[in-house]
């Protein structure tokens, strides 16, 4: 059973709980372009701050990256595997302590349906490792209305050259 399947079946309109092994590396072994390593795999790449976030879909506190501030030209890219997710120029401030996007790069990210709260929101995760970067909003600045709302401790910021 995929992922997807799982959390529709699972979710049912009650709290939904990811049972251990149908996480992120279950999700992502499904496609051979995926990042696929083992817990203890991801343990050793990643700081707990950074696996509780990425593996275990948790959430840093608001206002603590420096990210969040992050104005230079350059590319956002996933922590857990280096691929490229929002230029510089789709960030915006959104006020709420996260970096904020109002668009990804195509392919980049995925999304499902996250019930963690009771109510439905979209959780959108890296499209190559799986690994959980945080929640999109309809509450974003134009052209798309959309704020991807990430988790800075899972992003590694990229400069321009020149």
């Amino acid at each position: 059973m995929d992922r997807r399947t799982f959390i529709t079946l699972a979710a049912g309109g009650v709290g939904l709980m990811l049972l251990p092994g149908l996480g992120r590396s279950a999700f992502a072994a499904q496609r051979g372009d995926r990042l696929v390593l083992s817990d203890a795999e991801w343990k050793q790449r990643l700081t707990p701050q950074q696996y509780s976030i990425l593996r275990q879909a948790g959430t840093e506190r608001a206002f603590t990256s420096a990210l969040d501030k992050e104005k230079r030209s350059g590319m956002f890219h996933c922590i857990g595997c280096d691929q490229q997710l929002f230029p510089s120029r789709f960030k915006f401030d959104s006020g709420t302590g996260w970096p904020s996007f109002y668009d990804v790069l195509p392919g980049a990210v995925e999304t499902s349906t996250d019930y963690k709260l009771i109510y439905p929101r979209t959780e959108y995760h890296c499209s190559r490792c799986g690994g959980h970067h945080g929640h999109v909003f309809e509450d974003g600045p134009q052209p798309t209305g959309l704020r991807y709302c990430n988790n800075g401790a899972v992003l590694k910021f990229v400069p321009e050259k020149g």
